[in-house]
């Protein structure tokens, strides 16, 4: 399977009951760190570049348990989730629902099915997922065994007659998100219904039932699936402190990164400009190849920065026609995603904009909340100021205006410590 435009989507596997767990409720609605399990596990699935659409399945009488969860749920994820639809007696019952209704709004070619009680799936994973997906067509996560297995003849009273002890080093504990090319799975799952085969309670099972060659991949230890009390406290412990990023494990360290921009246009013609992704009415308007919005540009820039990946020029150049006239909210948001395919979080936006006019006082509210939908962070998350140039340089001459930003992001411990040792070798090759 070639990996261009290689399509993904998810199915996630949350209509169990799960309440053997206690406390009335099933686990996936229970809540660590304050948020619920499965929207977690949404939220590390939905963060990634590399997933386009994911389809929850839910079981019939959860929708309201479901709602809740979409409300802390980054408007980027939301907008890859399609409606959910509702799950069988069993697993196997319910992939099937998921992957029917991914065909109906369009078979990618690829699906990662994954169980939503295990929201400890970090990016690692998913990429090593969708890579042996694309390469064996069918591949599911594996753990190494650590302890001595035992096949045994149950014989009642919790004792057991050994059969076999089988070589640990050929045996692995699975996990998901389990990789299929869509139509082998599909395929295969339907076949099994019709013959009457129900109990497959793994992909990877029914996939080698269907005749199709399922390799391992390395799985994730901290993948863990939470099926007990002590898994609850655990998870809530270890979300609570680390608050984590989407896409990276709850133990994760992060680095703290502060990136910078600024930006000017000329005014010109016109009878208004963009400012932070709002029209505001002025008596000229900017001269710019996309919409002009310094703003967005600056704050764009102070985004990439913080990541070290190049500049607005390198991801949108001037020179490509597809930019005229653009607006500029799609900038912004394409930054963002950089930074949360990165495991990375947003932790502050600031703007300050240099200008005679036009005023934005009026326009502040209007303009914090729109950056903040469109970077996906709360409006408590974004700041934007203005000022004049006391009647200096070209600013306090009325001939345009300006914005100068600051970023605020974290980003996992291996990657900000990656970028670190790119910049300090480019300062050993400049020295």
């Amino acid at each position: 399977m070639s990996s261009t435009a290689l399509s993904v989507a998810a199915v996630v596997v949350a209509a169990g009951r799960g309440i053997r767990i206690g406390g009335g409720m099933p686990k996936q609605y229970r809540r660590v760190g304050g948020q619920a399990v499965l929207t977690r596990t949404l939220a590390a699935l939905g963060c990634h570049a590399g997933i386009a659409r994911i389809q929850p399945v839910i079981a019939p009488d959860a929708a309201a348990f479901y709602e809740e969860c979409l409300a802390d749920l980054d408007p980027m994820v939301r907008a890859k989730l399609a409606a959910p639809v509702p799950g069988g007696e069993t697993r196997q019952q319910s992939v099937r629902a998921g992957l029917e209704a991914l065909e109906q709004g369009g078979a990618p070619d690829l699906v990662l099915v994954h169980d939503a009680a295990r929201p400890h799936v970090d990016f690692g994973l998913i990429d090593r997922a969708i890579a042996a997906g694309r390469d064996h067509r069918a591949a599911v996560p594996g753990i190494a065994v650590s302890d001595t297995i035992k096949i045994v003849e149950a014989a009642g009273a919790g004792i057991g007659r050994v059969r076999e002890t089988p070589a640990r080093e050929a045996l692995r504990a699975v996990q998901t998100p389990q990789s299929f090319a869509f139509r082998p799975l599909l395929d295969g799952h339907r076949a099994a219904a019709e013959a009457g085969l129900h109990g497959f309670t793994d992909d990877g099972a029914l996939a080698e039932w269907a005749g199709l060659p399922v390799v391992t991949f390395e799985g994730d230890p901290r993948n863990r699936k939470i099926t007990q009390p002590a898994d609850l406290i655990e998870a809530d412990r270890a979300f609570g402190s680390a608050a984590s990023a989407p896409g990276t494990s709850a133990m994760t360290h992060y680095v703290t990164r502060l990136g910078t921009g600024f930006d000017v246009h000329a005014f010109t013609e016109g009878d208004h400009v963009w400012l932070g992704g709002v029209r505001i009415p002025a008596d000229r308007g900017v001269l710019a190849h996309s919409d002009g919005d310094v703003a967005l540009h600056a704050l764009t820039d102070a985004l990439l920065g913080a990541i070290a990946d190049g500049d607005i020029g390198t991801h949108f150049p001037p020179s490509d026609e597809r930019w005229r006239g653009a607006a500029s909210d799609q900038f912004l948001a394409h930054a963002c995603s950089l930074v949360r395919a990165r495991g990375g979080r947003i932790d502050h936006l600031d703007i300050t904009v240099l200008a005679e006019a036009p005023r934005i006082g009026k326009h502040r509210e209007a303009i914090r909340a729109r950056i903040a939908e469109i970077a996906g962070v709360p409006l408590s998350s974004v700041s934007i100021k203005a000022t004049t140039t006391e009647k200096l340089g070209f600013v306090g001459r009325a001939e345009g205006l300006a914005a100068q930003a600051a970023a605020t992001v974290r980003l996992p411990e291996e990657e900000g410590a990656t970028l670190l040792d790119a910049q300090a070798e480019t300062a050993m090759r400049q020295g």
